[in-house]
């Protein structure tokens, strides 16, 4: 009887030389477009023909606007976001345009980027590159990401500049 238990906490003391297994737990991902997910990765070319790509937004604070010109909202919208990349442009804060075409523009999207005021880059939003956001739910559609490329805030339709730049400057 002592033998066994003699042998019992010996087995058990030499367990205590070995560390302790770490266990990872995966987090699950969080869906393209919704709060916490990540700034997809995605290259494009912008109206004026200069490439645009997640690669060179990395370390900044990011406002994506889906926009289109037929857009009444968005027409009162952007030019807001103009403001807050004037702003705060040389803080690390960047805006890029996502011209939705599921219809056919109003006008020449320079042009109206012109007549607004807008002159942050402009790409068209391919189907495939509305999906990497997590398609499209409806227009204005305004997502702010962090400097780590982590969604903070979205908002599907019009919303006042001052909401999101009070949302802008703790990140920034």
């Amino acid at each position: 009887m002592k033998w066994c238990l003699m042998c019992a906490l010996v087995a058990v003391l030499a367990g205590c030389n070995h560390p302790a297994s770490t266990v990872q737990v995966k987090q699950a991902e969080v869906p393209p477009g919704e709060i916490g997910s990540r700034l997809p990765e995605f290259s494009a070319t912008d109206f004026k023909g200069h490439e645009v790509s997640s690669a060179d937004l990395r370390d900044k604070v990011v406002l994506i606007d889906i926009w289109a010109t037929w857009c009444a909202p968005c027409r009162k919208e952007m030019p807001g976001y103009q403001r807050l990349a004037d702003r705060y442009g040389s803080n690390g804060f960047a805006v890029i345009g996502l011209k939705a075409d599921m219809m056919a523009d109003t006008e020449n999207p320079l042009a109206f980027a012109r007549k607004i005021g807008v002159h942050y880059p402009l790409v068209v939003a391919t189907d495939a590159l509305l999906e990497k956001f997590g398609g499209l739910q409806g227009l204005p559609t305004t997502m702010l990401y962090d400097r780590q490329g982590v969604l903070r805030k979205k908002v599907i339709g019009f919303e006042y500049t001052d909401a999101f730049e009070a949302a802008l400057k703790p990140i920034l």
